[in-house]
């Protein structure tokens, strides 16, 4: 599976550096050089979290993005898991 939120998918997205020189004309300069652009990755913000689930009973280990976090604790688990059709049982 590696680098990827196992509730939500989001996975490392590939996008470029852009080098700038100089002083954009928005702020008085002769405007801006672009460089050669490289290729760099944007990696998901991961964490292994342990979330109890009381309807089982027991604990369940989950794969899942920081932001998908900050959902979950404002929503609850069930909740989250019913918005993004997943069910508790596919993570034991």
């Amino acid at each position: 599976m590696g680098r990827e939120c196992e509730i939500t998918g989001k996975k490392t997205m590939f996008g470029n550096n852009v080098p700038r020189k100089g002083l954009s004309r928005k702020k008085g300069g002769g405007g801006q050089h672009i460089g050669v652009k490289t290729r760099r990755t944007f990696k998901v913000n991961l964490i292994n979290k342990k979330f109890f689930v009381p309807e089982l009973g027991k604990s369940i280990n989950i794969k899942v993005s920081a932001s998908t976090l900050r959902s979950i604790s404002k929503l609850g688990l069930s909740v989250f898991l019913k918005k993004n059709s997943k069910k508790i049982e596919d993570f034991i």
